[in-house]
């Protein structure tokens, strides 16, 4: 089979194997044929070697997490799902799976979820991380209510778009922070204030928010801790949280990192197909770029989401 994977980390590390070898099938799990994968930041500092401390992995390494395609064969002791199953989910290394940037993968069937009736292949691969991130933090990290004020860091990118929609969906009054340029992307979304970081200071215009969701981290997270009310909650994609400031300002602050369940899945689907939800796809690249695809992610503007087409 053909697959985008590293024989070493490195910015531009990632090659195309056109014969690499399909994925063994084992107890619990599933073999799928990939339709499209989606892209994650995770992704690339996979590649890039930011992930590899701890458990020892060989190479070749396959890349990629999110994903959607067809069962082709299920493992023993699977019972949700069967061949022919159109499924979404993830098949990424750092949960077992052997990656999802090649024709075939294997995955854990409890890593995967039917995928939403409403969505194609290239919408369905675009959802899983972003989709459980926003999910997690705003039900049951922030436990996000209607009429509260929550601060959502990168609204353009994946999880921040996901966040926008849902916060609304929960009746929360939503700021963002962007570029000025993309305004109106924004305003569609569900955002009531837009803030533009390169000439505003979020800090100054916000005040007594009840919860603030950071994909930025570093001097954006601290300054967000100058927006909350006493008893607030931050909850941040990236950052630790920080003691000294939590008691300064008395306000909770937690971190996350999102493991995809089914639950979660099946939550998002349901999210997709009664149109809480929807996802843009920024760009679209063939599994031969995808290399290119993740310095893309990394290095540009993305509104929403990148997403590698396999078939």
């Amino acid at each position: 089979m053909k697959a985008a994977q590293i024989n070493e980390y490195g910015k531009d590390a990632v090659v195309i194997n056109p014969d690499a070898l399909v994925p063994e099938l084992s107890s619990g799990k599933v073999l799928v044929k990939v339709h499209a994968a989606g892209v994650n930041p995770i992704d690339w500092k996979v590649s890039e070697g930011y992930m590899s401390q701890g458990k020892k992995r060989s190479f070749p390494l396959t890349l990629g997490g999110d994903f959607c395609g067809i069962v082709m064969d299920v493992g023993e002791e699977v019972t949700q799902f069967r061949k022919g199953d159109e499924v979404y989910g993830s098949g990424i290394i750092l949960a077992g799976g052997s990656g999802a940037f090649a024709e075939f993968v294997v995955t854990n069937e409890k890593l995967i979820s039917k995928k939403p009736d409403r969505a194609d292949c290239m919408e369905a691969a675009a959802l899983p991380l972003v989709g459980v991130s926003a999910w997690e933090v705003l039900y049951n990290k922030m436990k996000l209510k209607k009429n509260q004020k929550v601060l959502i860091h990168g609204g353009l990118g994946g999880i921040g778009s996901m966040a926008i929609q849902i916060a609304k969906h929960l009746g929360a009054y939503v700021a963002t922070t962007a570029g000025k340029d993309k305004t109106g992307y924004l305003k569609k979304l569900g955002a009531d204030v837009i803030i533009d970081y390169r000439s505003e200071r979020f800090e100054e215009r916000l005040h007594d928010y009840d919860a603030v969701f950071d994909t930025v981290g570093g001097d954006t997270y601290r300054r967000s801790f100058l927006v909350l009310r006493k008893g607030g909650i931050i909850v941040s994609m990236l950052e630790q949280p920080d003691n000294e400031l939590m008691d300064r300002y008395q306000v909770e602050a937690v971190g996350q990192f999102t493991k995809i369940t089914g639950e979660g899945l099946k939550k998002v689907a349901g999210f997709y197909d009664s149109g809480v939800i929807t996802v843009n796809i920024d760009r679209i690249f063939p599994l031969e770029m995808a290399g290119e695809a993740l310095r893309y992610l990394r290095d540009a503007s993305v509104k929403g989401k990148v997403v590698i087409k396999i078939e």
